[in-house]
């Protein structure tokens, strides 16, 4: 396969993977330079596109050309020279300004450590969506291997949750200098115990691991089906926690939900702290946009981010992909877009959403159950409305997503650990309960075709 065909096939499988906004920003005027000794050269046009491949994409690029050739090891970049000096050096004024701009000078990542200098608390955007998952990590660096030993936090994609346990080690390294601080992602934990076993240093790996005073792992699903890996984990999970060293694990899921995980690391993960993270509602969507925005120093309108946050619902990581789509046109065209040009921009990234209100799933809630929608929001235990609200908290968090803090605010500023009951309550019920089960399939039926 020459290089024109290995790279058309990956920008392929990118394309799949990302926006089309992003994929038309990011790898237009790419190709691959040549193939030596495993590593691929990839053309790009400056040090700008460099930098954002570097550390928004090179993970996801360098896996597929794994998966197309296993041989392949490793990336390198390589600036397209061009000869028209003048053109070279306002170009690169012009990469300096975008890089300051877009934060670009804080992305290289501490060798040392894993970790990335950006992802601090005093950048991270905290809403109702994600706040006992910040309470958590704030509970944790105030006294590390005490409070909250692990820390789990789950979540989808692209809501944050890197960033939240990079913040937790950045403080702690910042606080306490002589602590050892490491992050790790679980599939790079796989591989360093593999080859760490076809080398013979097992016990190389074991000290490596077990020197540190905090270990931020990411994405530990990874571990589904992996026993010897499990294993390992396992035994240093247990040096940490004998040694009140404290261990942060992030995960797509609930640890209960991971397949084919060992009980007695399941056991382990769900002996300490579990909190997920949710998809953000539209006001802590908006002020996402706004604080990134500031901290670009660029100067977009009210009404284009009230647009996009209410358009890009799902995902924090779109909603930064659609701003930094904004700003780079807005540069190119050396003046701020039009809303029109904002919806043509990113409409072909948005996946159609039903829009249905709180207020709405409430009201069709409690006509189901004929009763009146202002006794929801009592301090009463009476059957009649105890059980509607507990429905409603349990459509709410089920079909929509929204977080425990945010429903109870709504129902009457009820504790969130209220709603984590109702929820669970309800969703058990279900399972032994067929005229309930019948009920939940009649509402929705109410919300989805109304």
């Amino acid at each position: 396969m020459d290089n024109k065909q290995l790279w058309d096939k990956v920008l392929g499988e990118i394309e799949l993977n990302i926006s089309k906004a992003n994929f038309g920003t990011w790898f237009k005027n790419t190709s691959i330079y040549k193939q030596e000794d495993g590593v691929v050269y990839i053309n790009i046009p400056n040090t700008f596109v460099r930098d954002w491949l570097i550390n928004k994409y090179n993970k996801l690029i360098l896996k597929i050309l794994r998966e197309i050739n296993p041989e392949l090891r490793n990336i390198d970049y390589v600036i397209i020279k061009n000869e028209d000096k003048t053109s070279v050096k306002e170009s690169n004024i012009n990469e300096k300004y975008q890089a300051d701009n877009l934060g670009l000078n804080d992305l290289y990542i501490n060798r040392n450590d894993n970790l990335n200098p950006k992802y601090i608390f005093d950048s991270f955007v905290v809403g109702s969506f994600n706040e006992v998952a910040y309470a958590a990590s704030q509970a944790v660096v105030k006294n590390p291997g005490s409070n909250y030993n692990p820390l789990y936090i789950y979540g989808g994609t692209g809501l944050g949750k890197t960033h939240l346990i990079q913040a937790v080690g950045n403080y702690i390294k910042k606080i306490s200098q002589n602590k050892k601080v490491y992050y790790v992602t679980s599939e790079t934990f796989a591989i360093d115990y593999i080859n760490s076993v076809q080398n013979n240093k097992v016990n190389n790996f074991k000290e490596k691991y077990r020197k540190y005073d905090l270990l931020i792992m990411d994405d530990v699903q990874f571990f589904s089906n992996k026993e010897k890996t499990q294993e390992e984990l396992f035994h240093l999970f247990n040096n940490f926690y004998e040694n009140n060293k404290q261990i942060v694990f992030s995960s797509d899921k609930s640890p209960k939900y991971i397949a084919n995980l060992e009980e007695r690391l399941r056991s382990r993960f769900e002996g300490g702290m579990i909190v997920d993270v949710a998809k953000p509602d539209y006001e802590s969507r908006l002020a996402i946009l706004k604080t990134k925005s500031n901290n670009m120093e660029f100067s977009i309108s009210e009404e284009i981010l009230e647009y996009v946050a209410s358009i890009i619902q799902d995902n924090i990581r779109e909603l930064e992909g659609a701003l930094n789509s904004i700003y780079c046109q807005s540069q190119a065209k050396k003046r701020n877009l039009s809303l029109n040009e904002v919806k043509n921009l990113i409409k072909n990234n948005i996946k159609p959403q039903k829009t249905i209100s709180i207020k709405e799933v409430m009201k069709i809630i409690s006509n189901f159950y004929n009763i009146e929608e202002k006794f929801l929001y009592e301090k009463t235990r009476r059957k009649e409305v105890v059980k509607p609200r507990q429905v409603i908290m349990y459509i709410l968090r089920e079909d929509f997503s929204t977080s425990y803090p945010y429903i109870g605010q709504k129902l009457g500023g009820r504790d969130h650990t209220t709603v984590i009951h109702a929820y669970e309550k309800i969703k058990n019920d279900i399972k032994t309960n067929s005229l309930l089960n019948q009920e939940i399939e009649q509402i929705r039926n109410l919300l989805y075709n109304n």
